[in-house]
Parts: C-alpha cells; sequence; structure tokens
C-alpha cells in the first residue's frame, strides 16, 4: 500500500474525512471504489491492533471452523486475511451445504470430536447442544477483559437478538434471563415482515397490507389480478418446524398468543387453541386456501423465495433477507421488489417478528478454546460486521452501530425500497418468540403437519387445534415437563 492510499483510509476510518472525499482521493489516485473498500478495511484492521488488546497472545496458532455455505460465510472468508494479520493465526475451514450441514455439527458434536473449535449454529439448535453439554457459556470470556478486546461493545448487540442466544438451560426458562447461559453470539439474523412486488401492486391498484384481515384481501386481489398459475402470498408449509417460526409465528404472537405456557411450578402447557389462536389460524387456512401455492404443502424456503423473485407470487411474509436475495441479479423480479413492516394484529402497538439468528458457537470439545474466542470476537465485532454489511451481504446485522452506518443505509436504500424503514420498525420487537424447551423441533413439526391438514380440509381448525393442544400436552407429559 502506497503511503497516499494508506492515509486517505486511515483519515477514512479515524471519521476525518467523509466517504465522498474519501472516493474523491482515491480516484485521483487511480483507485477504485472496490479497491478503497479493501484499503479501509485494512485500515480498520490496524486501528483494531492499537486498542492496547494483545491480538497475538495466539500468535501461530491454528483453529478449524466448521461453516453452512450462506452470504455470511461468504464474508467471513472474504475478510479472514485481516484476522490472520491481526492476530498471527491461522484459520482452516470446512464449508457444506445447508442441507447436510446441522447433520455434520450434529455428528461432529456428538462424538466429541475435537477437530472443530467453533461452528455456525441456529439459535434453536442450541437449545439441544447447550444441555446436552456439547458448547460453552460464551459469558466466561465475554466478561474477562483479559480475553475480550475492550471495543467489542458486547451492548451494541440489539438486545432482542442478543438475549435470544442466551438461556438458562430450565424448559421454559425466559430467553436473556439473568442466569442465562450465552450459548452462542449473532452474526446476523432474519426478521419476517412483507415482501411484495411493487409492479403487480401499481398494475392492480392494490395498497400494502397493514394487517391480517388486509393481508388475506390483498393476496385474493393479487391472485385475481396476475391470474394464470400465479398466486397472491407466499408463506411455508412443508412439514417442518421451519413452516411455524417465520410469517405464521410472527403474526400469530403478534396477537399476544404463544405456544407454551409455563406455570408457576415450572411446568409446561399446550397454548395453541386459544380463542384468539382459532381465530388467527382460521383467517391463515382461509388465505392458504384461496390465495396461496397449490402446492403450499410442500413450499420451504427456497419455494418461498423463488416464487416472489420469478414473480410467480405477488408477495410473501417470510424472512425480510429472502426478499433482500431475490430483488437481486439472476431474479426476474429483480428491482421490483419492496417491503413493509407488518404487524397482524391491528390493535398491536408495533410488529414483534419472530427470528432466525445465524450465531457463532464455541465447541466444548476444542483444544484451543481462547484462541476460538479470539476469532468469535473478531468476527461477531463491529469491524467485520461493518465490511460484511457495506461491502458484502451481510444482512441483517446484528448491531445498532452498524445500522446506525449511514453508507450501509444508503447502500440498502438505493436498490431496497422500505428494507432500512422495516428494520427499524421491526427491530424493537424482533425477537425468538418460542418457549425454549428440549422437545421444540418435535411439537413444532407436529404443528406444521396439523396446519397442513387444516389446509387440505382433513380436520376443521377448532378440533385440529384440540387435538394438537391433547397430543403436546401428552409429549410434555411423558417428558416430565407437564
Amino acid at each position: 500500500m502506497y503511503d497516499k492510499e494508506k492515509t486517505l483510509a486511515d483519515a477514512f476510518v479515524a471519521k476525518k474525512i467523509d466517504r465522498r472525499e474519501l472516493l474523491r482521493g482515491m480516484s485521483a489516485l487511480g483507485v477504485t471504489t472496490a479497491m478503497a473498500s479493501v484499503l479501509v478495511n485494512a485500515s480498520a484492521t490496524r486501528a483494531l491492533a492499537q486498542n492496547g488488546f494483545d491480538w497475538k497472545a495466539h500468535e501461530g496458532t491454528t483453529i478449524k471452523l466448521l461453516l453452512n455455505q450462506h452470504p455470511y460465510t461468504d464474508a467471513m472468508i472474504a475478510n479472514l486475511e485481516n484476522f490472520k494479520e491481526l492476530t498471527g493465526m491461522d484459520v482452516q475451514y470446512d464449508v457444506f451445504p445447508e442441507d447436510v450441514y446441522f447433520e455434520r455439527v450434529t455428528a461432529a458434536l456428538a462424538s466429541r470430536s475435537s477437530e472443530y473449535d467453533a461452528f455456525m449454529s441456529g439459535a434453536y439448535m442450541t437449545w439441544t447442544y447447550g444441555p446436552a453439554g456439547w458448547i460453552d457459556d460464551l459469558n466466561e470470556y465475554i466478561n474477562d477483559p483479559s480475553k475480550t478486546n475492550p471495543d467489542y461493545n458486547w451492548e451494541d448487540v440489539l438486545e432482542g437478538v442478543r438475549k435470544s442466544c442466551a438461556w438458562n438451560g430450565q424448559p421454559g426458562g425466559e430467553l436473556g434471563s439473568a442466569d442465562a447461559k450465552q450459548w452462542c453470539i449473532p452474526l446476523a439474523y432474519e426478521q419476517n415482515n412483507l415482501t411484495y412486488n411493487q409492479k403487480v401492486f401499481d398494475a392492480a391498484g392494490l395498497s400494502v397490507p397493514t394487517d391480517l384481515d388486509s393481508l388475506v384481501e390483498t393476496a385474493a386481489a393479487a391472485k385475481a389480478a396476475m391470474g394464470g398459475n400465479n398466486y397472491g402470498i407466499g408463506v411455508r408449509g412443508s412439514r417442518s418446524w421451519a413452516t411455524i417460526h417465520p410469517g405464521f409465528l410472527s403474526g400469530y404472537s403478534n396477537f399476544g398468543q404463544v405456544d407454551l405456557t409455563v406455570g408457576a411450578d415450572g411446568k409446561l402447557s399446550a397454548a395453541m387453541n386459544t380463542d384468539v389462536s382459532k381465530t388467527f389460524h382460521a383467517k391463515w387456512v382461509d388465505m392458504i386456501q384461496n390465495s396461496g401455492a397449490s402446492d403450499w404443502s410442500t413450499h420451504t424456503w427456497y419455494q418461498v423465495g423463488t416464487d416472489v423473485g420469478a414473480g410467480r407470487s405477488a408477495m410473501m411474509y417470510d424472512a425480510d433477507i429472502l426478499g433482500y436475495f431475490m430483488n437481486g441479479p439472476g431474479n426476474a423480479e429483480a428491482g421490483n421488489l419492496a417491503f413493509s413492516a407488518f404487524k397482524a394484529n391491528p390493535d398491536a402497538a408495533a410488529p414483534t417478528p419472530n427470528i432466525w439468528i445465524w450465531a457463532m458457537a464455541m465447541s466444548s470439545f476444542s483444544t484451543k478454546k481462547d484462541a476460538a474466542w479470539y476469532f468469535l470476537q473478531w468476527v461477531t465485532g463491529p469491524e467485520h460486521s461493518l465490511f460484511g454489511a457495506r461491502e458484502m451481504d451481510l444482512v441483517n446485522p446484528s448491531r445498532a452501530s452498524i445500522w446506525a452506518d449511514d453508507i450501509f443505509r444508503a447502500k440498502l436504500s438505493s436498490s431496497y425500497q422500505g428494507y432500512v424503514e422495516m428494520h427499524d420498525v421491526s427491530a424493537p420487537g424482533a425477537s425468538i418468540k418460542f418457549t425454549a424447551q428440549p422437545l421444540f423441533f418435535d411439537l413444532t413439526t407436529e404443528w406444521a403437519a396439523t396446519l397442513q391438514q387444516m389446509v387440505a380440509r382433513q380436520v376443521p381448525v377448532d378440533e385440529g387445534l384440540d387435538m394438537l393442544a391433547e397430543s403436546v400436552n401428552r409429549q410434555l407429559a411423558e417428558a416430565g415437563l407437564r
């Protein structure tokens, strides 16, 4: 790096010049915008090395990661040389597609393998890994100033996201409670809101839905306007826990509904057959029957996303980052998709989206835990998060400071209509809405199966929910949880 370029990058990182001045200066030196970003990132790494923390404490150590194939992983790998330069450590990694990834994680942990020091995880999965003794409580590291750099700023992580990654291990225990263990550290997360096709809405004269009733009506109108094999609303429908957690649970919880109640004695009981829940289910089922995909019961994240990206569906109620990717290159409707925060309950104060979190966890069987923590704090820290948000596809970053960054916000606003506003409105109420307990995957998958029966008209909504609650209570009792 030449001195003039380095000086410019350092001045920008120190906030002595703004982005316009940076790019003007780099351009005069013959440096492209892409290369300027690389230089700024390198400058941020140098600045981090000057904060008094001993980043070289594990110099010469090699750690190994187990990673899911994902844009978050792409951002991590793209920035890895800066971590190596900062610490003098080496990093090896294996990357697997998601359809086999979690099997690989479970196999490694269940066998007590020391091959991997840290790995990517969903927060829900730690409800199994933590109590089993497979992963470490990261509070030990976060709260130790000899192990965590002074600029890590843990409190900068959005509260709902941070707490959703912490649980005390007691069935029904509140996420983020004072006695909770921090099983994983967020990389980024997904809110569940509306993605809609602005071109379709404009052509049909449709307004963006503002509650469940208007969502049902708009989905029907959109389907009629589009005609053919197209449909109005995309939501997941496969027989999987993943059908319940996105739009469905986000809308459900907005009406004050929960999956399970926790008694004064700590015992759990099914709560999905209340009168309010039955009304919500009836409207949801009607929406799918009249305005959803004909093969809805097979729809996963992939089908819901590709259909809105291809223009086959007018909108989807699912992960906002799924809409982000479908609005990008390679999709027929790229540039036509827009975003809106959604509160299903017209009487609710604000949206309360359920969330999915991709996070980093540490294997309890690692023999290099302190070195692994250096990587975890770096990859979830503000410097790497800013790089991923600005230069890669690290959406949605879990840190408030990144959402306050003008460059990141401008990047989103220039191509993703309403995305920033959607996030800002929804973030305060965004958290995991499920009750943490060991039967989570089994009970939630059964809930999805019951929903399929309702949509197929094999069982009435009221009867189906009563049967589901009875089955859930029986399973809780058998497990000693009720």
